[in-house]
């Protein structure tokens, strides 16, 4: 056995991948971090920003894709996965609500497959960590609970189907393998701090109302019978990092979502609220703002593009009882979403455009 843990992460740099690393290079553990050979610059950039803040800079880099068997991994670099790895974080996926089927399969439960092959022959694995999604749920309606999974009720599009297939193939393995899955819901910025790399699910909303306060938010066109699941990056985060040594997780699908999330109408209530302390006066019925949100020329009117519209419609809820009672000896729980949003707005203010992360 390894004088001390050594975690294997993949999907680095990323948007919540840099962010762990951040959190889990503060213990003493050791790090071994797939990275994609074009992406090589960008890893060597983010580890030196976490080296700043840690003090530490013994990170490893093995370049690698998890769509290649092997993780086209070089001969010596196989050897130092599968002998110093005792955790495995696998965040490495496609996540883009537009991506073709080829390609998220290849990506998705493709290359979950091929992780699951390397990490079968790593010699002192403790625990295998597999970042899912709640929308493995699909097009299901009503509560999701953290112990269901196969369903026939369809998908709204690829990625939702392909990390639906990814998290089968995992929890195949559960029988033979020390899992943990974990099922965000749809991830917005920093509670603290509001910062993001990207403007999408929430930020849509955001960014519509920016566009004329006083007009647009007088006409409410959320739902009040559908809500929209948010769940700030340092939460998933620090609830991973909690996790990641947790024995009592293995074996576990825990759902990553806010146990009372806000109605689509109250969500922009609230982020009107914040943007200019105006309150909506009617409700647009939800049967008229869908149709007009799939008109062909809506996105260049709201920014809000086709493929998002559906998860402004989503009729699910997401149980977290497991995850609720794993998280709580940590003292880590799902902030409400009011108690952040104006650190979220302010950040899209600060920043009207920012690259993709």
């Amino acid at each position: 056995m390894p004088d001390r843990e050594t975690l294997f992460i993949t999907g680095f740099p990323g948007f919540i991948a840099n962010r762990l690393l951040e959190r889990l290079a503060r213990t003493h553990s050791g790090f071994i971090l797939l990275v994609q050979p074009t992406l090589r610059t960008r890893a060597t950039e983010e580890i030196a920003r976490i080296a700043q803040l840690t003090g530490r800079n013994d990170f490893q880099i093995v370049e690698g894709d998890i769509t290649e068997p092997g993780l086209a991994l070089d001969p010596h670099d196989l050897e130092l996965v599968q002998q110093q790895t005792t955790r495995v974080l696998h965040l490495a996926a496609i996540y883009d609500l537009a991506v073709p089927r080829d390609l998220a399969l290849r990506v998705n439960p493709g290359g979950t497959r091929n992780v699951l092959e390397l990490v079968r022959s790593m010699r002192h694995l403790r625990q295998f960590h597999h970042v899912s999604t709640c929308y493995v749920a699909g097009r299901r309606v009503g509560v999701i609970l953290e112990s269901e999974l196969r369903h026939d009720a369809g998908y709204r599009n690829f990625y939702e189907e392909s990390k639906y297939l990814a998290e089968l193939e995992v929890e195949t393995a559960k029988n033979e393998l020390p899992i943990t899955i974990h099922r965000p819901a749809v991830v917005c910025g920093d509670s603290r701090t509001g910062e993001t790399s990207k403007y999408d699910g929430v930020y849509y909303l955001i960014l519509y109302l920016l566009r004329w306060p006083s007009g647009l938010s007088l006409i409410n066109i959320g739902n009040p019978e559908v809500s929209l699941n948010l769940v700030p990056v340092d939460f998933v985060v620090d609830a991973m990092a909690a996790l990641a040594f947790d024995e009592k997780a293995v074996g576990k699908t825990l759902q990553l979502a806010d146990p009372s999330p806000l109605t689509t109408a109250d969500l922009f209530n609230a982020i009107a609220k914040s943007i200019d302390d105006r309150h909506s006066r009617i409700t647009a019925p939800a049967r008229v703002v869908y149709r007009f949100l799939m008109l062909p020329p809506s996105p260049r009117i709201t920014g809000l593009p086709h493929h998002a519209v559906p998860y402004f419609f989503v009729k699910q809820l997401y149980d977290t009882t497991q995850a609720q009672q794993l998280l709580s000896p940590h003292g880590i729980k799902c902030p409400p979403f009011e108690s952040y949003v104006d650190r979220i707005v302010d950040f899209v203010r600060q920043h009207p455009v920012i690259s993709r992360g």
